[in-house]
Parts: structure tokens; sequence; C-alpha cells
């Protein structure tokens, strides 16, 4: 009932000491339980997912699909003990240094691990667009969050991810619009009975695996209590042009990298850059305007919580 170490690679302390606590916790006999597995000399090695490469001329849908095979042999992680920290206003660098240790560890991951593990393998395919998707749905008289990585390849959408249910991670990239990649969505969540009540879209995600730009999660709040469905698929297109603009005109001057920074000294953490602030005055919930919160934090542990 317990995980392992994968093929007895070494693996970061900190991360099966928090195992070895939460089993300790929740089984009465959880110490001698963790102890005993420790100990063990005899426990049969677990194959370790090999992480993709590619040949240049493999075409970019069969890198998704090799990607998302990926995701899905690392495992969905059921265990209710969360491996890695992540800190969605952490600089993309970070979180791409967190995505190396994952394919390190070989450990199960939730949704958002997904996300930051599809932005990291798919880091090399530029004619790519990779942007988050925020679910939150209502079932039985709660509610449940769930991310996805959504991609845009030759003008045609999919997603990347892990989840509980099949039809709520992988979709190739088919869909000719990002509404309907989202009513898509929207109908396997009614197909596990759950009502669809917001979306959260992001902006494209930097290739630069050492920008120390933060990802933007919630370019735009889509709340379906107050949108007819055309002013739904109307907002979503809108957000797909947003993109689309975006990069065509590119964002600007290169974000600060590692290696720039003993030039330029690095912005204080929470501070953030003009383009940041730009962005997010510009973020529109529900199709309208608002004003920036400067006092408004990331939605941090929410994810953790999904079908």
């Amino acid at each position: 009932p317990f995980f392992v170490n994968r093929g007895g690679l070494p693996v970061d302390e900190p991360t099966w000491e928090r195992m070895w606590r939460h089993v300790g916790r929740i089984h009465p006999d959880g110490d001698r339980v963790a102890q005993r597995i420790r100990g063990a000399a005899d426990l049969p090695k677990i194959p370790i997912p090999s992480v993709p490469v590619f040949q240049p001329s493999t075409p970019i849908p069969e890198r998704l699909e090799a990607v998302q095979r990926y995701i899905r042999e690392l495992q969905y992680n059921h265990t209710g003990t969360q491996f890695f920290e992540i800190k969605k206003s952490r600089p993309l660098t970070g979180l791409m240094d967190l995505a190396k240790e994952m394919t390190k560890e070989a450990l199960p991951i939730k949704c958002l691990e997904a996300v930051i593990l599809g932005i990291y393998l798919t880091n090399n395919m530029t004619t790519l667009d990779r942007f988050p998707i925020s679910f939150k749905t209502h079932f039985s008289g709660n509610y449940f969050r769930h991310i996805v990585l959504g991609v845009n390849f030759g003008g045609r959408y999919g997603a990347l991810g892990i989840s509980r249910r099949e039809e709520l991670m992988y979709k190739a990239p088919v869909f000719r619009t990002l509404s309907e990649l989202i009513f898509d969505f929207e109908e396997a969540y009614r197909r596990c009975w759950h009502t669809l009540k917001k979306v959260k879209l992001g902006h494209c995600v930097s290739h630069d695996p050492h920008s120390v730009e933060q990802i933007e999660w919630k370019h735009s709040i889509l709340d379906l209590d107050k949108l007819s469905r055309e002013d739904f698929r109307k907002e979503l297109e809108r957000h797909a042009r947003d993109m689309r603009l975006k990069i065509g005109k590119g964002t600007g001057p290169p974000s600060p990298t590692k290696d720039r920074k003993k030039d330029v000294s690095s912005p204080q953490r929470g501070q953030a850059s003009p383009h940041r602030r730009n962005s997010r005055g510009d973020r529109r919930p529900s199709g309208e305007k608002k004003p920036a919160d400067s006092k408004a934090m990331p939605d941090l542990n929410g994810y953790q919580i999904r079908v």
C-alpha cells in the first residue's frame, strides 16, 4: 500500500520523510510499518518510466502523445500526501527545477504537478503554445477544482494532464477553437454528474526554462452563472485572440534569466514587473474589466480537490 523507491534510485530525503510521517499518522502501527519497509532488502524493483526523447523529425502530435504516456505512467497520487510542493508564485525557472526533480524521483503526481511537468517536457517544442486551464465544478453540495495544460499547435487545441477520470486529462490537438475544447471538458464533467461553474484561463507560457517570469494562471476568469452560453463562447474566443495577439506582437524585451542576473538586480519577492502589472490589470472576470488587486494571493491549495 506504500510507495517504495523506484528502481533503487536515491530520493530526496525531505520527500520521503513527509511520506513516513504521513504513514505514522494514519496507520495504527505506522512507525513500525515504515521501519519494516525501509529496512527490507528484498523489495522488488519498480520500473521507472523513461523520460521521452524525440528525434527532430518527430511530429508534434506524436510528441504530445509520448509526453502524456509518460505522465500517465507516473500514475495519479491517491495517497493523500503531496510529494512536491508547488507554489504558483514561483518563477518559471524554479518550477522547471522542480519538474526535473519529478522526473528523477518518478513518484505519483496530481494535476498541478502534471501541468508543471507538461511545461517542462514541451519546452523544446517552440511551435507549440502552452497555457493553463483551471476548472471549478459543483457536485453533491461540494466544489471541486482541476487544472490541465492547454496546448495549441497549428491552430488546433488540445490538453495535457492527469486526473482520476480518463476523460478529464489528455485531449489530442484536434479542436478547431478554444471553445470547442472547453465545451468538450464541460461535457465530460456532465457525464461525471459535475456542473461546471468557472473556467480560468492563463496566457501562454515562455519556452525559456531559465525565465524568472511568473506563469500567468488567471488572465481570464469566466463565471458560467453570470454568462449566457453565447457570451461564454465569445469570451473563450476573445481569450484565444488575446493569446494570438500577444504571441504575434511579442512580450517585449526578453525576460531576465539566471545569466542576466549578474547585471540586472532581481525584483523583490512579491513585486511584479511592469509587464506583469499590466497583465493583471487586463485580467477579465466574466468578460468585464477588473482593477488589479495587489493584495490578492494566488490560490495555492485549491487544486488539491478534484475528481
